[in-house]
């Protein structure tokens, strides 16, 4: 008897590290229904859009951070706050909410700069917390705290963003 295996063919893989042809092909499809699905104006879109730009801005916050790292983490976090904060508020004024025509660029800093130092001073007081432990903080540890204070933060941010901070006479997208 011959082993099933032995009776397939042999079928070159097409598609470089993707493998199979047809994998590649509904990973790009799989892409796009995401791309079409956040270039919708709805809330859950919004969301999305929020979310990759929190990841963009938190990417930024951590590059500064490390760079600056050697001169403590206060004026890390500082100086890593700050360039990420006025990223995120452009990318969110331009992408998020495409509001670039109502909203100009010093009310975006202002009025989500706002949330962002309450969002300063509690990963400060969060970093201060983990560093009141004897022994160095490693800074994976720094930026994980970082993350999960921002992450609370963002969400509030997103609350105040959408339905607060709106101009008046603009409804909220569904």
């Amino acid at each position: 008897m011959t082993c099933p295996s032995l009776l397939m063919r042999y079928r070159p893989a097409a598609a470089g590290f993707l493998g199979d042809v047809s994998h590649a092909r509904h990973l790009r499809a799989a892409v796009r229904r995401v791309v079409v699905r956040l270039r919708r104006d709805d809330v859950l879109a919004q969301f999305g859009r929020f979310v990759i730009v929190g990841g963009v801005a938190t990417l930024a916050y951590g590059l500064v951070f490390l760079a600056l790292a050697g001169l403590g983490y206060l004026p890390a976090n500082l100086a890593g706050s700050v360039v990420s904060t006025v990223l995120a508020n452009e990318l969110h004024r331009r992408l998020t909410f495409r509001a670039e025509d109502r909203v100009t660029w010093l009310t975006a800093q202002v009025e989500a700069g706002g949330v962002a130092v309450v969002g300063l001073l509690a990963t400060t007081a969060a970093l201060a917390w983990v560093h009141s432990a004897d022994g160095p903080v490693p800074a994976a540890l720094q930026i994980a705290v970082v993350m999960a204070v921002t992450g609370a933060i963002g969400a509030v941010r997103f609350v105040a963003l959408r339905w607060i901070f709106r101009p008046t006479g603009v409804p909220a997208a569904r």
